[in-house]
């Protein structure tokens, strides 16, 4: 309990011992996995959010919001890092590579981009499904290795970058 809106998601941290929750309030919230105290609330974000989850370190958060942004956090002290402009992200799908370094987002201009996921920079914009209204990424993931990027689209594709 905490929110102010509906929670979206929740997920444990990779080592299991915090728990992450997103909401339409426009907030996340780490949670201790074993008492249930609240550890940090993450906020920045104007809208409700779509989306939040662990790199894979365990060190980081990504969030998701309807406000067009991604945000970047650090997970142990819940403190911001960096914001990302994700244009007409409604969508709220992005990704970690395997490594953490990475992160991918999709929107639904029908692009995937990827970032730093240290530093937030902008690293590459990846161009390619059919850009219609009603076509839309429905899915991003990095392959095992980091070294691929497939992406899932309403334009009957995928595509592997």
């Amino acid at each position: 309990m905490g929110h102010k809106g509906g929670v979206k998601t929740a997920t444990f941290s990779p080592d299991g011992h915090r728990v992450l929750t997103d909401s339409d309030d426009g907030t996340a919230r780490l949670w201790d996995a074993r008492t249930g105290a609240e550890i940090a609330v993450l906020k920045g974000h104007e809208k409700s959010l779509l989306s939040a989850v662990f790199s894979p370190a365990g060190d980081r958060i990504m969030t998701t919001s309807q406000d067009n942004t991604v945000r970047l956090w650090d997970a142990e002290t819940g403190k911001a890092i960096a914001v990302l402009p994700a244009p007409r992200n409604r969508s709220g799908i992005g990704a970690f590579s395997p490594s953490g370094d990475r992160i991918a987002t999709a929107s639904p201009d029908n692009t995937a981009r990827i970032w730093d996921a240290t530093t937030g920079a902008a690293i590459v914009t990846l161009k390619g499904h059919k850009n219609t209204i009603t076509d839309h990424i429905t899915d991003i993931a990095f392959s095992p290795s980091g070294d691929k990027l497939v992406t899932a689209s309403d334009d009957k594709t995928a595509r592997v970058w």
